[in-house]
């Protein structure tokens, strides 16, 4: 005789009720997310606000990867953390705070640097990955990766007082993140919120947007961010949206026939 088990443990299914009374998630949805397994690269700023929602709303399998540890400096923004966790990783920290948020969730951390040599076995046997990290090279990689596994890339971005949301999907007729920036440039070139600054409350803006965007991806509602670029200003309290296209000839996502527009 063949036995089915259960898609949700005793006591879980209540704590998702406002999920299922929504029209677009309901139950379908809500079961989409319970079977689905997101990567999720950076446990700082954006990776906080991120992991946290996607743990509350019964995301089911969550693979944390960052190599660092907790800091003072972390706190004013990173809020997965605390000060009674200062000096331990990054990863061990949010594996805490999301057991305290939803002890149904399965929560895989990595404590390792992404790198040319791990990219594609930390993308393998996700259904999306979330890129909060604060290297664009190491963005590249990522995107290659994703590219190659045909996993869509949700990738989010913070400066001082401004974030993006976009979601590269090659295989859903969006571009990737080379169509977008095919050059990377010295890395003494780039802003870091450590040399350039960052409000906050920006992390929480813009990890809130990409958390949604999962949501919205995974349980199959309304429209996701696939070739659009979402710009968020706090410090005007503005946003503006730019159309993003696929590049002919990138040399990563070149070779990827869209499966739909």
């Amino acid at each position: 005789m063949n036995v089915t088990t259960p898609l949700y443990a005793e006591g879980e299914l209540p704590r998702y009720a406002r999920h299922i009374a929504l029209r677009e998630i309901g139950g379908p949805g809500q079961a989409r997310l319970k079977r689905a397994s997101v990567l999720v690269v950076g446990a700082g700023g954006l990776g906080a606000p991120v992991l946290l929602y996607l743990a509350a709303a019964g995301v089911g399998r969550i693979t944390i990867v960052d190599d660092d540890q907790v800091s003072l400096s972390n706190l004013q923004r990173q809020i997965i953390h605390s000060q009674d966790r200062l000096g331990i990783p990054k990863v061990v920290s949010a594996r805490i705070a999301l057991a305290g948020v939803n002890p149904f969730v399965s929560v895989t951390p990595v404590e390792e640097r992404l790198d040319e040599g791990n990219a594609a076995r930390l993308v393998a046997g996700h259904d999306l990955a979330i890129d909060a990290m604060d290297s664009l090279p190491a963005r590249h990689l990522l995107n290659a990766a994703c590219v190659a596994a045909r996993v869509p890339l949700l990738s989010g971005a913070i400066s001082q007082w401004e974030g993006q949301v976009t979601l590269y999907a090659p295989a859903l007729g969006a571009p990737c993140l080379s169509c977008l920036f095919p050059v990377i440039p010295p890395e003494e070139l780039l802003p870091t919120c450590t040399s350039a600054g960052v409000m906050g409350a920006l992390p929480g803006i813009i990890g809130a947007m990409m958390a949604a965007e999962a949501i919205k991806l995974i349980a199959g509602a309304g429209r996701t961010l696939a070739g659009r670029l979402l710009i968020q200003d706090a410090l005007w309290g503005e946003s503006r949206e730019i159309a993003i296209h696929r590049r002919d000839g990138c040399p990563v996502c070149g070779m990827i026939v869209g499966e739909a527009a």
